[in-house]
């Protein structure tokens, strides 16, 4: 393999003992030891297989967490993403990077080129834990975050799985960071999304949730059509300072006209005025609803058009093109990788059609 010259190289060590006990099982989430090589320098690490379905494929996601030294580049942990279902390896990160566009929190991506014991596995993207480091590393106040780990994660009263009312107000969410005080919190914020009278609606949500900022990432779903991204796929961080939620975009590998299976989704997939009780709320309130239409608005004059978004896919595609030719599982495929800029230009085309015809409908 080529030595990567704009994308980092990671090597990863894994002694063949403990190589054999993490493919044993794969559903176990205890990381074994390992280590990484990267700039020259050797890391002491723990790793584990990570997410759900993937697992199952046969190019694995790993989670890294740093161990000696017990950070390295400001993080205590990351995540090396496969893609495997995505053509294209960058939608991801096309996503984080336009969502930052937008205003929103994100994680920090990029693509690194992976060796497991001397064998290239291939293009893969780092992905930024979400933790108190990542606060940190942005200068912003301390604070909890919680991961949205299911479809219950819907900010409602309403179990979306089972279609019941919640046992509990922290169904669907995983503490991540902070102390179990801060679980009062998120519950009180569920129960207000769900029992503010509609008079007060516009006057009190604004004391748990900063608006604007939760308006810029319904935005970011609705353009980039995750159809998870209600109410899944996102981690909520409480700024101490503040007092507010804000809501911070993972997971967004199904986007850009490609569905969670790779497949070709259509641009009317996802409804613009979105799905979750919290944003069936805001969008009920006449000057919210407005400020959202303006948002889309001013998004599809700036950043989602084609003379925006298709030279910063072209830039990607083109760094990693000549290790996806090395890739072993997905080299094969090269010819329909070297058709995803036709399939992203289309989307945005065909979405950009379906949402201006849509906009009325914010009247």
């Amino acid at each position: 393999m080529d030595e990567g010259a704009n994308i980092p190289q990671y090597k990863l060590f894994i002694n063949p003992f403990d190589l054999k006990e993490l493919k044993r099982d794969i559903w176990i989430d205890d990381p074994i030891p390992a280590q990484l090589k990267v700039d020259g320098k050797r890391l002491e690490i723990d790793i584990s297989y990570r997410g759900s379905h993937i697992r199952d494929f046969s190019k694995k996601s790993y989670q890294i967490s740093f161990y000696k030294p017990n950070m390295f580049k400001g993080s205590k942990q990351i995540h090396l993403n496969a893609e495997y279902k995505d053509p294209s390896i960058i939608r991801n990160k096309l996503s984080f990077d336009f969502f930052s566009e937008l205003g929103v929190l994100s994680p920090q991506s990029q693509h690194v080129l992976l060796t497991l014991n001397g064998k290239f596995e291939g293009v893969y993207l780092e992905i930024e834990s979400v933790d108190q480091h990542f606060l940190k590393r942005r200068n912003l106040p301390t604070g909890s975050i919680f991961y949205a780990v299911d479809g219950d994660a819907n900010f409602s009263l309403m179990s979306d799985l089972d279609k019941e009312i919640k046992k509990s107000l922290e169904l669907g969410y995983e503490r991540k960071f902070g102390p179990a005080t801060e679980d009062f919190f998120l519950q009180e914020f569920i129960i207000k999304i769900n029992t503010i009278p509609v008079p007060e609606f516009e006057k009190e949500i604004p004391k748990y949730v900063d608006v604007d900022k939760y308006l810029r990432w319904i935005a970011g779903i609705i353009f980039t059509a995750n159809y998870d991204g209600f109410v899944h796929n996102y981690a909520l961080y409480r700024n101490r300072e503040t007092k507010l939620f804000e809501v911070i975009p993972w997971d967004y590998d199904a986007t850009w006209g490609r569905d969670v299976n790779g497949k070709v989704m259509e641009a009317n997939y996802v409804p613009i005025e979105g799905f979750n009780t919290l944003t069936a709320r805001l969008l009920n309130v006449e000057s919210f609803r407005r400020k959202y239409r303006n948002l889309l608005e001013d998004i599809m004059k700036k950043q989602f058009t084609l003379e925006f978004m298709i030279p910063r896919a072209e830039k990607l595609l083109q760094l990693i093109r000549p290790y996806v030719l090395q890739d072993p599982y997905k080299k094969q495929n090269i010819d329909q990788f070297d058709q995803e800029l036709e399939v992203i230009s289309n989307y945005i085309k065909e979405r950009r059609n379906y949402l201006q015809r849509k906009l009325a409908k914010l009247n």
